[in-house]
């Protein structure tokens, strides 16, 4: 009887193995046959670049990388703008010449490295992008300083070019990129303090050099950084991109390499996304979580001043993480500031809320004192669509409330990953009509139909651009860049834009 019973259990145990094994391999084939259902790469996914800086590349400084870059983009020019002969002409596509999407048509490339020189420079501004960004990301914050500050705006390797850049690039790429332009910054205002904004991918960047300085007992090198929708934390999925590469490489199925395939309309950001982008960011993050949990009480007082802007909803990175893996674990009293962006709370948008996504972030707060300043961006309820900012750092003592003369647009529920940038007045993802016929308007490009025809996907279109809240978080960095460490409910009168 035991050995039928053993025999029996074998069997099934078997049965349960090659059952999951065939389930497995059925759902392989199926995923497969999805994603090469998608459209064909065209020549900027397939084209490999050979002037692209890897931290092997062996550069000293900054003007060598900028040398690089310059050979870069007349690759560009060869392998992809002169060799592409479109059978019909496209008016949005990026990578011919005289489109609406053309960067060329753009007073100034954005897609390339800046250097702004100031010899009146109060102090140096580095801006760091994010992954399938360029630097136009951090052109207004440019703009804004360029009279204060020295600013180099940094194009980080495989980006501005053609999406394959991103195919191949590491973030230890990314990080011997940004040490070349902090050393250059550092070299040309010696004495003077530095910032560093970074947005996403770059403000990981940002906390990465300094972690990786103080893990060293190096120096650090900035005076303070201002990071706006961070690369904290991603999501559980983004480890299963280097599976995905990986089983590209094994089928020998290109279109494996790619999570999205776009037409490129846009200027200044690639639409397709390389499979490898994910896993660099995700590597990136988890190396600074390393570094983070290696950290003495007295390393974290190292970490230069931190000034954070996050919406609470973020379909990119983890708004929780920003909180959970990074400001809950900072030292008291050393001038980190959060702002916390939260959803539009009509009465009408409260009703379709199928989820408070303030509540996962509750737990946190329930501390009497937080160590750093935290301000969240809110409904007034007095007056519906009116922002207030609400001091949320002590519980101990009655919230400050700061009436702002800002509202919340009347079709826009929230903020996204990528709207923080970005002023009303952006001409290409701003909602206000341009005086330029001849440029795309990404802003305005809301189209109503049935879905699923245009290439352009619904999620693209819907998906805020821009801040309206963008004074405000101008006022706070200014504040943040001058030194001026405005009073909060640990012992000092925050802001005031309005009453």
């Amino acid at each position: 009887m035991r050995a039928i019973v053993i025999g029996s259990t074998k069997h099934f145990l078997f049965a349960a193995f090659y059952g999951a094994l065939g389930i497995g391999l059925a759902l392989v084939i199926t995923a497969v046959w999805l994603l090469n259902a998608r459209p064909n790469l065209s020549l900027w996914h397939t084209t490999h670049l050979t002037s692209e800086y890897h931290q092997q590349s062996g550069l000293t400084d900054f003007s060598q990388y900028l040398q690089l870059e310059d050979k870069l983009f007349a690759e560009v020019e060869q392998q992809v703008y002169r060799q592409y002969q479109p059978e019909i002409a496209s008016p949005v596509n990026r990578y011919e010449r005289n489109s609406l999407s053309d960067p060329g048509l753009w007073q100034q490339n954005w897609n390339r490295s800046f250097e702004w020189k100031n010899p009146q420079a109060e102090f140096g501004l580095l801006l760091l992008h994010g992954m399938s960004d360029s630097p136009y990301v951090m052109s207004h914050f440019a703009q804004h300083y360029q009279h204060q500050a020295y600013v180099l705006g940094l194009r980080l390797p495989g980006h501005g070019t053609i999406p394959s850049g991103l195919t191949d690039i590491t973030w230890p790429d990314l990080a011997g990129a940004v040490s070349l332009a902090v050393a250059r910054l550092s070299a040309q205002l010696p004495g003077k303090p530095i910032y560093v904004a970074g947005f996403s991918t770059g403000a990981a960047l940002a906390l990465n050099h300094e972690l990786e300085n103080i893990s060293l007992n190096k120096p650090t090198s900035f005076a303070g950084m201002i990071m706006l929708s961070p690369a904290i934390g991603l999501a559980p999925i983004a480890a299963g991109a280097y599976w995905q590469a990986k089983l590209g490489k094994l089928l020998g199925q290109d279109k494996l390499y790619w999570n999205s395939i776009q037409t490129e309309y846009d200027p200044f950001k690639y639409r397709s996304f390389a499979v490898n982008a994910g896993d660099v960011v995700y590597q990136l993050t988890q190396r600074n979580q390393t570094l983070l949990a290696s950290l003495s009480a007295q390393q974290f007082n190292a970490i230069p001043a931190m000034l954070t802007f996050q919406s609470v909803v973020d379909d990119t990175v983890s708004s929780l993480a920003v909180v959970d893996l990074l400001y809950q674990k900072l030292p008291i009293n050393k001038g980190h500031q959060l702002v916390l962006f939260d959803v539009n709370r009509t009465k009408s948008n409260n009703q379709l809320l199928f989820q408070d996504p303030l509540a996962t972030f509750a737990p946190f707060w329930l501390p009497k004192q937080l160590p750093y300043r935290l301000s969240l961006v809110e409904n007034d309820p007095q007056q519906d669509n009116h922002v207030q900012v609400r001091e949320l750092a002590d519980k101990s003592k009655t919230d400050d409330v700061i009436a702002l003369s800002l509202t919340w647009p009347n079709d826009v529920y929230s903020l996204s990953h990528v709207a923080l940038n970005f002023p009303i007045e952006d001409s290409l993802y701003g909602p206000l009509p341009s005086n330029d016929p001849d440029k795309i308007q990404i802003g305005r490009a809301i189209y109503q139909g049935e879905r699923g025809i245009f290439s352009v996907t619904a999620d693209d279109m819907l998906r805020q651009k821009w801040n309206p809240f963008y004074p405000y978080m101008m006022t706070r960095i200014d504040e943040f860049t001058q030194g001026y460490q405005p009073e909060s409910p640990l012992g000092n009168k925050p802001l005031s834009i309005s009453h």
